[in-house]
C-alpha cells in the first residue's frame, strides 16, 4: 500500500510495534500500510461514515489483514476502549474538528501513549488543545505536497505551555529546529502581508483600519517566527 507524501509522514511518526487507532480512516490506507510494513502490531480503523468504512473493510479483506485490523463505526474516539491501542492517529481533518475530537475523547486519552495528528487548518488551535489536555508536543514535521503546506504533530502525555503566540501559530518544534519549509512559508506570508499593508496605507475607514491592525499583528508574529532563523531566538526587532 503506497501512501501519499503527507500520509507517509504521518505513518513514520508512529512508534514501531505499537497498536494503533486511525480516526477518520476513510478507506483504511494508513492502518493497512502500517500493519503490512510491520510498523503497527495491530490497528483499529475508525470512521463516522458507513460508506468509507465499508470500503476500508473490503480493502482489509482483500489483503488478508482481517486478523490484525478491525473496522469500527465511531464518532471520533467514542467507541475506543481503554487499553486497546497505544497510538491514536487523527489526520486529514480541519483543526477545529481535530480539537473537538480530542476534547470529546479526553476520557480515553490517559490510556494512550502517543498522538499523531495532521490538521488541515487552524493548527494553532490543535497545539493549544493538546496543551490544555496535558499533552506535550515532542515532534513536528512540515512538508509540501502538490503545492500545499502540511504539518504533522506528535505528542505524548505531559504538561507543557508555550510562552509566545507565534510558537502556537507556527510550532515551537519547527522553529527551534529551523525547519526550512516553515521558513519558506513564513517569508511568503510576511511578503504577502506587507504588500497588503502598503495597499491599505491611505485607507482610513473603520474596516480598513481594523484590517491594518490585524495585518500588523500578523507581521509581528511572523517576525517572531523568522527570528529563529537569524539566530536571535525570540527577538522581534528586525
Amino acid at each position: 500500500m503506497t501512501l501519499s507524501k503527507r500520509m507517509e509522514t504521518v505513518a513514520l511518526m508512529v512508534t514501531k510495534g505499537n497498536k494503533i487507532a486511525d480516526i477518520g480512516t476513510d478507506h483504511g490506507y494508513v492502518p493497512i500500510s502500517l500493519v503490512e510494513r510491520g510498523i503497527a502490531k495491530s490497528a483499529i480503523a475508525m470512521d463516522v461514515r458507513k460508506g468509507p468504512l465499508s470500503k476500508a473493510t473490503q480493502n482489509i479483506k482483500e489483503r488478508n489483514l482481517g486478523e490484525k485490523i478491525e473496522t469500527r463505526l465511531s464518532n471520533g474516539l467514542e467507541k475506543l476502549r481503554e487499553g486497546e491501542v497505544d497510538t491514536v492517529i487523527i489526520a486529514g481533518m480541519g483543526g477545529d474538528l481535530v480539537a473537538k475530537i480530542l476534547q470529546e475523547g479526553a476520557f480515553i486519552l490517559p490510556s494512550i501513549e502517543e498522538l499523531v495528528v495532521q490538521p488541515q487548518s487552524e493548527i494553532y488551535k490543535v497545539r493549544q488543545r493538546l496543551h490544555d489536555l496535558n499533552w506535550k508536543i515532542v515532534e513536528e514535521k512540515m512538508l509540501i505536497e502538490e503545492g500545499k503546506y502540511y504539518t504533522v504533530i506528535k505528542a505524548i502525555g505531559g504538561k507543557e505551555q508555550y510562552e509566545k503566540e507565534w510558537e502556537y501559530l507556527y510550532g515551537k518544534q519547527l522553529l527551534e529546529g529551523q525547519d526550512p519549509i516553515l521558513e519558506q512559508w513564513l517569508l511568503k506570508e510576511k511578503k504577502t502581508s506587507e504588500e497588503l499593508l502598503e495597499r491599505l496605507e491611505h485607507v482610513d475607514s473603520p474596516a480598513g483600519l481594523e484590517r491594518k491592525k490585524e495585518l500588523l499583528h500578523k507581521v509581528e508574529n511572523l517576525k517572531g517566527g523568522l527570528a529563529y532563523y537569524e539566530g536571535k531566538g525570540t527577538d522581534t526587532t528586525t
